[in-house]
């Protein structure tokens, strides 16, 4: 990889620190977020001198545009944004509550327009740039029913970056946006789940945060616009719409 400066979100645990491990590896140059400043701290000690920590809530506008200050202030520029910041919900759609859809929004798909909205005008600057949005199987497959809210979330978010880099693109084709959706990712996602969950890592058929970084870095190397991260992936999307028979 050819140095590089990498804002990550979410990055004190899980898929974000995963990857900000890899890529310090790597030689990146790091910007990483998030609430909890003890582990973060932690990450960006792991990371080494490259690494920045900034305790910020992205789900706030403002913080996030405190990012984007602070990652020019410090590296002078900001080459990839990786939007990960992520919470399930565990209620079926019937019971689901005007805060439950609130909350997974305002986590899930406001997170992201922020980054993507306040990036934009350094990028644009530039000519160049590249924001990759982590989404979910379940944005594209809503198989779980408790995790309704989140996968209606994760559906939202899969069609805002496609617009996103239709329109930008238009005027600026140098900036890519692009969209990595893991299957089962054994961190404390299912433990943080809003009411609560199973742990992700007593679920079957999942990965290592460390697999699905991998994936992520190697967007970053080919600025690919939708990835899965686990082979097949592509073929049960296929195959679960030929099984609803949409067509005439």
């Amino acid at each position: 990889m050819h140095p590089t400066i990498v804002v990550i979100t979410g990055a004190s645990g899980g898929i974000g620190a995963a990857l900000a491990e890899l890529l310090a590896k790597r030689g990146a140059s790091l910007v990483l977020v998030a609430r909890r400043k003890d582990a973060l701290h932690a990450v960006a000690a792991r990371c080494g001198e490259r690494a920045y920590p900034l305790v910020a809530d992205v789900s706030h506008r403002d913080q996030v545009r405190r990012v984007v200050e602070e990652a020019l202030r410090r590296f002078g520029r900001i080459d990839v944004w990786v939007n990960n910041v992520g919470q399930g919900i565990s209620r079926p759609p019937s019971q689901l509550t005007e805060d439950d859809l609130d909350e997974m929004m305002q986590v899930n798909v406001k997170s992201a327009l922020y980054g993507m909205q306040e990036v934009l005008p350094h990028f644009k600057q530039r000519g160049e740039g590249h924001v990759i949005n982590l989404s979910s199987m379940l944005g594209r497959l809503p198989s779980a029913v408790h995790r309704s809210a989140y996968n209606g979330a994760k559906h939202f978010l899969n069609a805002l970056t496609a617009n996103f880099r239709t329109e930008v693109q238009q005027t600026h084709p140098g900036i890519q946006f692009s969209l990595v959706s893991p299957g089962v990712v054994w961190t404390d996602f299912g433990r943080n789940a809003r009411h609560g969950g199973p742990d992700s890592r007593q679920l079957p058929n999942g990965q290592e945060p460390e697999d699905v970084a991998a994936v992520i870095a190697g967007v970053i190397e080919s600025r690919h616009p939708d990835v899965y991260t686990r082979a097949g992936s592509h073929e049960r999307v296929v195959a679960y719409f030929d099984e609803l028979g949409s067509d005439p």
